[in-house]
């Protein structure tokens, strides 16, 4: 009998799931660059806020794609469906060879470098703290998903009381008032409305590409629809749930930092957060920090790890890659061996130092299949069989929408550098030939195989 996976992630995993994986470090470094973008408390909001927005259009274009085909594969599903099986294959061959691999490999060398905070360590040995955090977390995966989802949530709930904390600190302790810790003592006002900057809509649109970076991973938790409880109710909630708690908790952050910080601290600032704990806390901040960041990477890599096998399961199973990669455990009820080949690869691109140039120049292609996605749904929507079980309000404006803000940040990041996203979209289209070599092998191997019978 073939061996299935195992169902038992419910709702509170799956939004734990969906919070865990988009908190990582980015809302302790990313509003820096959001503020150098436009400076002034108003655009730093409007850009939180139509970032969380956008995200919530996209995770309710994917709540009712899942709804429609819930199974393991996500995004991988859904483009396969919408279009072709070729599709479907390059979405899955850009995740392992650079966009999802590569940001495992990057979140677990910034989880090892702010380990460094606080246990020095040399170069080799922070990747090698790095690898060690992958194929940790990769074997409780391997054990089964009710781990990894426990380790997920376990580690989300702390992220999530831990920023709680923070806001009622910043807001009752911190005093706009005080000086930053440190040599040089700075002068802290509170922001103020009246003398904000003025941006342009260019500025407006980077600042946005910055945002969204921030809520990266939302669509990661339809991945493993096929372990996932009544996944066609239980999908949509979570992702509708979790983005909106993902943007109270960012916009919420914010605020905090421009309470305490002026806002030239906040633009200068390379670590933003840890400026705003030593602001409060005195020189203890950064460590108290840097504790949190720490916390929050590793359980944003809990939940990355455990996502992408669950595609490559998938492409195995539809006879788009190397039939073993599809093999299920038969004690765990894991996809084991596709679980073990992203810890490998990734594990390489993090003592290559690859991972910073493949991920920074293919990033940006997400958006591409992301576009894909939400026009797919308008298209799935013309044909007759497809049936969701919840159906995105607002349509067709909300994939609409989402369509038009993919597209403009694609064509955002090609203006602004045209040599590396030429690079980056060449990576992703070596998948093309690659699908279509992998499809003469097969129907040779076939051909063979009738020969032989």
């Amino acid at each position: 009998m073939t061996q299935e996976l195992r169902r038992s992630i419910g709702l509170t995993r799956a939004t734990a799931m969906v919070v865990g994986t988009i908190i990582g470090a980015s809302i302790f470094v990313q509003p820096s660059l959001i503020t150098a973008q436009v400076p002034s408390v108003a655009g730093v909001y409007l850009v939180w806020i139509i970032a969380g927005v956008l995200t919530l259009f996209g995770a309710l274009v994917a709540a009712e794609l899942a709804s429609a085909f819930p199974r393991s594969g996500g995004v991988y599903v859904f483009l396969k469906e919408a279009y072709s099986s070729q599709v479907g294959f390059l979405w899955g061959w850009a995740m392992f060879w650079t966009m999802h691999s590569g940001i495992i490999a990057a979140i677990a060398v910034v989880f090892a470098r702010y380990t460094a905070h606080f246990i020095p360590m040399s170069d080799s040995a922070i990747q090698a703290v790095a690898i060690l955090g992958i194929f940790l977390l990769s074997m409780v995966n391997y054990f089964g998903v009710r781990q990894g989802s426990a380790l997920q949530t376990t580690f989300t709930l702390g992220k999530i009381v831990a920023i709680v904390v923070i806001i009622i600190v910043g807001f009752t302790i911190g005093d706009p008032t005080d000086t930053l810790s440190g040599d040089t003592a700075l002068s802290v006002t509170q922001p103020d409305l009246t003398n904000s900057g003025l941006f342009t809509l260019s500025d407006l649109a980077l600042a946005l590409v910055a945002g969204l970076f921030a809520f990266g991973g939302w669509h990661m938790v339809t991945y493993a629809a096929g372990e996932t409880l009544r996944p066609e109710r239980t999908i949509p909630r979570a992702l509708v749930i979790g983005v909106l708690a993902v943007t109270a908790c960012y916009i919420a952050m914010n605020a905090v930092y421009l309470h305490i910080l002026p806002l030239e601290t906040v633009i200068s600032s390379t670590r933003v957060a840890a400026d705003a704990a030593d602001a409060v806390l005195g020189r203890g901040g950064s460590s108290v920090m840097s504790a949190l960041v720490i916390f929050s990477t590793f359980g944003a890599l809990s939940g990355i790890i455990l996502a992408g096998p669950r595609v490559y399961y998938s492409m195995a199973r539809d006879g788009l890659i190397f039939p073993w990669i599809g093999v299920i455990n038969p004690r765990f009820r894991t996809p084991s061996r596709a679980i073990a080949a992203q810890a490998i690869w990734s594990s390489v691109l993090v003592v290559t130092g690859t991972y910073e140039a493949l991920f920074t120049r293919v990033v940006y292609t997400e958006w591409i299949f992301f576009a894909m996605m939400a026009a797919g749904l308008i298209i799935l929507r013309r044909r007759p069989g497809y049936a969701p079980t919840y159906r995105v309000w607002g349509y067709p404006w909300i994939p609409v929408v989402f369509v038009v803000a993919s597209v403009a940040i694609v064509i955002n990041q090609i203006i602004s550098d045209p040599v590396e996203s030429g690079f980056g979209l060449g990576l992703v289209l070596i998948g093309l030939p690659a699908y279509a070599l992998w499809k003469w092998t097969t129907r040779i191997r076939k051909g063979h195989t009738r020969e032989d019978n």
